[in-house]
């Protein structure tokens, strides 16, 4: 074991207690790194050997040529027993405790891996800033449009300062109609109805209940049979088509197209700008928008591809984007091929 060095052999407790000792450091859920005073790694523990990819046989050996960080010398060598380090080579974000050992010079670095946490914490924290410049716009013209009011307009007036009243009240209702549905579905409180139904049908219902005024190709298997929540299906297509509409070039078609192999999926596409590849993983975020320049009346809030996600995730599938070949971005979500009844 690794851990052998930790105390001088005169200290050492009965051979059973320090083995289960070893073990306990050894299976522990954190990384942990032996180092002698010179700052090299003279031994690791599973979780350390797996994420730095260490071989034990060619340990010791010097701290970034074992982890390939160099961020992690500059914490050891500041002595600092608690630090946050950005890991350059992996791409994570740890918390380091840097502990004295026993043995004189030598000294255990543990790391705990925080990168979820910091994610995490950054979405709330956009979220929330969001959220606020969302609501901050419609409420800001409900006032100014009650205080219009208050200023006895003329009766022509009055009928438009009315109407903007109750625009700006059904904009902030749909956000928060949104929001329920999200808070709906992460919480499980969403049941799956499952029926079984032909896709085709339901991509065409989509598009006539839209009112799509472009045209939209359809293409794959003209009959697929499959078992699975429709209206949460019809939803996700339903807002995938929404979008493709709206960022597209007026008169340029949609692609839409099925195809069964290890997933059944389903395609849409547009002929619009596209969409960078550094904004493709976000476009799924709560109110993340590519073009915050785009009105509200148009780009929408920021949270239709967010339902979609969790709509797709719901049905035990997935969904990604990318830019598609001849142009424009394509959407895709993949469903689980077991909900295929036939083709």
């Amino acid at each position: 074991m690794i851990w052998d060095r930790r105390r001088p052999l005169e200290q050492q407790p009965s051979e059973s207690a320090h083995d289960l000792f070893a073990d306990l450091l050894e299976q522990a859920p954190q990384a942990a790194l032996l180092l002698d005073s010179d700052n090299r790694v003279i031994a690791a523990n599973e979780v350390a050997r797996a994420f730095f990819e260490i071989d034990a046989s060619r340990l010791p050996a010097s701290l970034v040529e074992v982890t390939l960080e160099s961020r992690l010398l500059e914490v050891v060598s500041s002595r600092d027993s608690e630090s946050e380090a950005n890991l350059v080579h992996h791409r994570r974000t740890v918390l380091t405790k840097l502990v004295p050992s026993r043995r004189v010079g030598e000294s255990i670095l543990f790391l705990t891996d925080i990168t979820e946490l910091r994610h995490l914490a950054r979405v709330r924290k956009e979220f929330v800033a969001n959220l606020v410049h969302e609501l901050k716009t419609p409420i800001t013209s409900l006032r100014l449009t009650a205080e219009s009011l208050l200023g006895d307009p003329m009766p022509k007036d009055r009928r438009r300062f009315a109407e903007r009243l109750v625009k700006e009240a059904d904009l902030m209702s749909k956000i928060i109609d949104n929001l329920r549905q999200l808070g709906d579905i992460e919480t499980g409180a969403m049941a799956l109805e499952i029926t079984t139904f032909d896709l085709r049908e339901l991509i065409d219902d989509s598009v006539a209940r839209l009112g799509i005024d472009r045209p939209v190709n359809v293409d794959g298997q003209p009959s697929l049979q499959v078992s699975t929540d429709r209206a949460k299906l019809a939803q996700a297509v339903g807002n995938l088509l929404d979008n493709a509409a709206k960022f597209s070039p007026p008169g340029t078609a949609i692609d839409v197209q099925t195809e069964v192999g290890d997933e059944l999926v389903i395609s849409i596409r547009d002929r619009g700008p596209g969409i960078s590849p550094e904004h493709w993983s976000r476009v799924f975020e709560r109110f993340y928008k590519v073009d915050r320049a785009r009105p509200r009346e148009s780009g929408g809030f920021g949270l239709g591809l967010a339902i979609t996600k969790h709509l797709v995730q719901v049905l035990g599938g997935r969904i990604w984007t990318e830019a598609a070949r001849e142009g424009g971005q394509v959407f895709f979500i993949a469903l689980p091929r077991q909900v295929l009844i036939s083709a």
